[in-house]
């Protein structure tokens, strides 16, 4: 299985989605995962596979905000849709 490391600079939306519906009331000090990188740095992430690759998205405070946000944009589009269903 291919391992890859992601900043939350870089996560696309379908990884996105896959943190919101792995952590829907986020993620605790029980799903981090740390080690060392290549220059000797603590790295903390959070887990998140598919059927090929293990993605490890490290852990910030603006990784929080953007899965908080994500998911209410995600929340507030449901929401106009069904707006939109039932006018019509």
């Amino acid at each position: 299985m291919k391992r890859v490391i992601v900043d939350y600079k870089k996560l696309d939306s379908s990884l996105l989605d896959m943190l919101v519906e792995k952590y829907p009331d986020g993620y605790g000090d029980g799903d981090i995962i740390s080690f060392r990188n290549a220059q000797g740095d603590w790295v903390e992430c959070i887990e998140v596979t598919t059927e090929d690759t293990m993605y490890l998205v490290k852990v910030s405070k603006r990784l929080t905000t953007a899965m908080e946000e994500y998911d209410s944009d995600e929340d507030e589009i449901e929401i106009n849709e069904a707006k939109n269903f039932e006018e019509e």
